[in-house]
């Protein structure tokens, strides 16, 4: 399977999907997204003290915090940024998660979880570098799309397998 076959077939799913089974995708990505880990990286001078705690909070309380609450804590990341283009990019990757997620929470646009989808293939791929062409064929990669799958159609997995080709 290349890139824009696995794009397309997650916009299927998430269209195809029940609302129950799109939450359910939204948040454990969601929270995938957001961890701890993908923070680390960030160096003292690519947000203010603000931007920081407003990270960690948003990041920390991402399946309870309102889109309002939201909302405010993107602003104040935003605001607290000190760099140009250059953020660590697991900060990245959890400020583009959030603010698709409260976009998501305030609209319940399903092509803001597809982002997310998205997101979470790319997140995949900077730790594994796959081929483009063959996009399944680490199994980190492989895992993912697995997980996205089975999220979004929980009673496909057994009767389809596994595309890698």
């Amino acid at each position: 399977m290349d890139y824009s076959e696995l794009e397309a077939d997650i916009l299927r799913l998430i269209v195809a999907a029940t609302e129950g089974d799109v939450r359910a995708f939204g948040e454990e990505t969601i929270t995938r997204l957001v961890r701890p880990e993908l923070l680390r990286g960030a160096a003292e001078d690519e947000l203010t003290e603000e931007a920081r705690a407003a990270l960690t909070t948003a990041c920390a309380n991402v399946l309870t915090i309102s889109a309002a609450g939201l909302h405010d804590e993107l602003a104040t990341i935003y605001d607290g940024i000190l760099v140009d283009d250059d953020l660590d990019p697991g900060v990245l990757t959890a400020i583009t998660a959030l603010a698709h997620w409260h976009s998501y929470l305030e609209q319940n646009r399903r092509g803001e979880l597809y982002e997310l989808a998205i997101r979470s293939i790319e997140d995949i791929d900077h730790e594994v570098s796959a081929d483009l062409d063959d996009i399944l064929a680490t199994p980190e990669m492989a895992a993912e799309y697995e997980r996205i799958r089975r999220l979004l159609d929980p009673g496909a997995g057994q009767e389809r397998g596994t595309h890698s080709r």
